[in-house]
């Protein structure tokens, strides 16, 4: 039996052997991959051959890839006022969905007065006729929406918010951070105009990321300036060595995905069947389409942060919703968003599986459930609210 069970995959996940070999071999190419010589060129292979993969694995040209230094910096280049199709109007507002990652609702480069927020139904999914209105209401928009919730797993309905963007004259942003190599994706197949993606996610090195286009997307200008690095999008030297652990990680990720995909999504009944013998058990978003991977659980009474200290010490690790508000004591905004019960909030506890997650993992994590809810029952009894 091992040590310890990790199951917060969606926060960060473990290197993959792929990822760590091809890092390794990077750290032995010594040349900047601007310069001309064999050396530079020799980085610059391992950058296109990453950069290549990127693209295979989000169904776009390999010349809209830009690399950056993760997901955050990814929405922030992406979020721009002035982006436009073939010579379009450029959008001059942002609208979020109300359960975006906080790296797209802090706005990126617009202004704070520049952002509206969509809505969401109960089950964490975007509200489409009030998508509709705020479009109606103002100038073309930049419109943000990823394609699964980090914290529920909620999977978007991309296609037909594309479609309404595009009919009032907008652009379409897709944080596809958490889907990547869960689920498929194809920027053109979802109507994406701009997407992200992050290499921690998916066995690959922490601080890197990308941005991908689609075709006739025009008006996107450097975050970061300087050199004429990334096609003049994005500057600086790049990280040869995270980028090629991106691509490695992201070709293993996705060979793989689709019997990982099965392989977690019967875990997760597994998991989601033992935890609903607690009485009061609530599993949001579980009335949607959700990652394979992910639960997010709650029962009344149960305070979050003292739940992943008693798992840890079980020996394992579970989180209390998204890692980038982690020390935060305020409920979580994507469930506050989906007017969940007040009851609730305190005490959401997200589990999330990985590729090598086992039965035997989940039968720990139960074990673990039972006797966190057994001291929230004798809790219960002697009238505390909270354990």
């Amino acid at each position: 039996m091992r040590d310890r069970v990790y199951l917060d995959w969606n926060a960060t996940t473990p290197l993959r052997p792929e990822t760590r070999a091809a890092m390794a071999a990077a750290f032995d190419v010594s040349g900047n991959p601007s310069s001309v010589h064999s050396e530079g060129r020799a980085a610059r292979r391992l950058i296109e051959d990453a950069r290549a993969a990127v693209a295979e694995a989000v169904g776009a040209d390999l010349r809209s890839v830009i690399f950056t230094s993760g997901g955050t910096e990814a929405n922030a280049l992406a979020l721009a006022p002035g982006l436009h199709r073939n010579g379009g109007e450029p959008v001059r507002r942002l609208i979020a969905s109300a359960v975006e990652h906080p790296s797209v609702l802090a706005g990126g480069q617009f202004a704070q007065s520049a952002l509206e927020i969509a809505p969401v139904l109960s089950s964490g999914v975007i509200d489409l006729e009030s998508l509709a209105a705020v479009l109606a209401s103002g100038p073309p928009a930049l419109v943000s929406v990823m394609l699964a919730n980090n914290e529920t797993g909620a999977i978007q309905p991309v296609p037909e918010v594309a479609a309404l963007v595009h009919a009032a004259g907008g652009i379409l942003h897709v944080d596809a951070v958490q889907a990547l190599s869960k689920i498929p994706i194809n920027i053109n197949s979802l109507g994406a105009d701009i997407l992200t993606i992050s290499a921690h996610k998916v066995g690959g090195p922490k601080g890197i990321g990308a941005v991908a286009l689609s075709t006739g997307l025009e008006g996107l200008h450097a975050l970061v300036r300087g050199g004429g690095q990334e096609q003049g999008r994005r500057a600086g030297t790049e990280n040869v060595t995270g980028i090629a652990g991106f691509g490695a990680a992201v070709r293993a990720a996705t060979s793989s995905m689709g019997a990982d995909s099965v392989r977690m999504k019967a875990l997760r009944a597994r998991l989601e069947t033992g935890l609903r013998n607690h009485p009061g058990t609530v599993i949001f978003s579980d009335a949607v389409a959700r990652l394979p991977n992910t639960t997010l659980v709650s029962v009344p009474g149960l305070k979050a942060e003292t739940a992943v200290i008693g798992f840890d010490l079980e020996g394992i690790a579970v989180s209390s919703g998204s890692a980038c508000s982690s020390g935060k004591v305020q409920p979580s905004h994507v469930l506050q968003a989906m007017n969940a019960d007040p009851a609730l909030l305190q005490g959401a506890i997200r589990l999330s599986l990985g590729w090598d997650t086992t039965e035997a993992d989940v039968d720990r994590c139960l074990e673990a459930w039972i006797k966190l809810s057994g001291v929230l029952r004798k809790a219960t009894a002697i009238g505390l609210e909270q354990f």
